[in-house]
């Protein structure tokens, strides 16, 4: 058994229902009461989602996953498709369980995925990537009069938007949050 602080991203639960993967998590402290911990998880057999908060004097039961590194090689009708680099094996998941992360994923990166009895489970990006700015407006010249962190949303490779400073330009590099989707710094 295990404490409710042990939940993150990924990692699978064993409860009377089955085997589920937590895809959100939230570690609450009030300032009144005990601390809790809000999930989401997702059934591994069913694809079930739950929203489930645990006290933190509950106990768990944790299954052991494997993390595999392997790397992205395309996405078509079926899902994305990953690559063991040691056995070549490939592995399909589909849009649903790679969800949000799938728009930063770029052919040939390498990537880390819990996989349980041979079945991926759960998708880690690096947390930080390089993309280079496709899309930026022009700003105009007295647009920073109002001060502090005035941004415009530039779009990225990939077609992602994201919310820069004014000064970054169109052909520039720079380093987005692939957890928050929220710009970091120039490259």
């Amino acid at each position: 058994m295990a404490s409710t602080s042990e939940i993150k991203k990924g990692v699978v639960i064993r409860d009377p229902q089955g085997l589920w993967v937590v895809v959100e998590f939230q570690h609450v402290n009030p300032g009144k009461g005990s601390a809790f911990v809000r999930t989401r998880m997702k059934n591994i057999q069913s694809g079930k989602v739950l929203e489930i908060t645990y006290k933190t004097s509950e106990s768990i039961e944790l299954v052991d996953v494997e993390h595999r590194h392997m790397q992205y090689l395309y996405h078509d009708a079926t899902g994305y498709t990953f690559m063991d680099n040691g056995t070549y094996e490939q592995v399909t998941m589909s849009d649903e369980d790679v969800g949000e992360p799938g728009k930063y994923l770029r052919d040939g990166m390498e990537v880390n995925i819990s996989t349980f009895e041979s079945r991926p489970l759960a998708l880690e990006l690096p947390r930080k990537m390089t993309f280079k700015v496709v899309s930026s407006p022009m700003t105009v010249a007295g647009n920073t009069a109002s001060g502090g962190n005035m941004t415009k949303e530039v779009e990225v490779e990939g077609g992602i938007k994201v919310q820069a400073p004014l000064f970054i330009k169109e052909g520039e590099n720079i380093i987005v949050n692939t957890e928050t989707g929220e710009y970091v710094e120039r490259a």
